[in-house]
């Protein structure tokens, strides 16, 4: 039996690399079902994001991956245009998977549940998975060919 009936977690997913993986496997493990907010094109343009793929692709990915990476997952996947989208402001939701990098982001989400009467949700804080480097795995640093998706630095001539 899962820790929680309903968690929460949210992402841009463009490239999906080992920390991803990293922070989906958590929110599987501790709940029967895992809601996960997409960021739509726009809201990620509006944070200043450059996008490799479009949310299309990146849903496919996202789905494909999930299926192929767990076991019988249970799992719904929403378009993010905000921060939190509805999702995460649903009563049922227990609590909001996050990595170190938006662990603040708890904070404003319980606060934004209790201005709608709702009970606040459990904060899951996953350490993010560092590359061989030592440094954080994020989509930025496979972009520009620093590492692969699973952390391992790629020779780039200086």
């Amino acid at each position: 039996m899962s820790q929680f009936s309903l968690v929460a977690m949210g992402g841009t997913f463009d490239i999906i690399h080992r920390g991803h993986i990293t922070l989906l496997t958590s929110a599987f493990e501790i709940s029967d079902k895992v809601i996960i907010g997409l960021t739509s094109d726009d809201f990620a343009k509006k944070r200043g994001k450059t996008l490799y793929h479009n949310y299309e692709t990146r849903l496919t990915n996202l789905t494909e991956t999930i299926i192929n990476e767990f076991p019988s997952p249970s799992f719904q996947i929403s378009k993010l245009d905000s921060d939190f989208g509805p999702a995460v402001l649903e009563p049922e939701v227990q609590a909001l998977v996050v990595s170190d990098e938006t662990s603040s982001q708890g904070e404003v989400l319980n606060d934004l549940r209790a201005k709608k009467k709702l009970s606040p949700v459990k904060i899951i804080t996953v350490p993010m998975h560092l590359a061989k480097d030592g440094t954080r795995i994020s989509t930025t640093r496979i972009k520009n060919s620093e590492i692969d998706s699973e952390g391992n630095l790629l020779s780039v001539d200086k």
